[in-house]
């Protein structure tokens, strides 16, 4: 009696391996592509798009917990983009200690072509899905997520 659902444990296995596969190999060309095209790396690129979004500036801290990364690796990534005039520290009013981080304008030219990359390889990356396979799948992840959250598991 227990088969069906040993079996839906083994697919369930076998599909999270598949999703890691696909997720590695996506961000291995992404990696490359940026590194390659445009001498930068993903960790750099996803702190500039943070900032992108937020142009009135965020928090070292903010930016770490968007990204789900340590304080340490922002504060690394930050400042090698102020010493290459893309970015910049800006006083919190009020708060002496804290700083917030923003694009300059140079900062948001090169982000705005390195994105425009990323989104074209991306769904070159994918081309196999159609845009219905992509709103079917992009629901069942939600439901995942949903559920995740639901039980607090994430």
């Amino acid at each position: 009696m227990t088969e069906p659902t040993t079996t839906l444990s083994k697919d369930r296995l076998r599909l999270w391996l598949k999703l890691l596969k696909v997720q590695t190999t996506i961000e291995g060309a992404l990696r490359r592509r940026l590194r390659d095209e445009f001498g930068t790396t993903l960790p750099r690129f996803d702190v500039m798009s943070a900032l992108a979004r937020h142009p009135e500036g965020l928090r070292m801290s903010d930016i770490s917990g968007l990204l789900k990364v340590s304080n340490g690796n922002v504060t690394g990534i930050v400042d090698r983009l102020v010493e290459d005039g893309q970015a910049l520290r800006v006083a919190v009013p009020g708060d002496r200690r804290a700083q917030q981080v923003r694009l300059t304008p140079a900062g948001s030219r090169a982000f705005a072509e390195q994105a425009r990359a990323h989104e074209a390889w991306l769904s070159d990356l994918i081309r196999a899905l159609d845009g219905s396979a992509i709103g079917a799948l992009s629901r069942q992840l939600d439901a995942v997520t949903h559920d995740l959250e639901d039980r607090d598991a994430l």
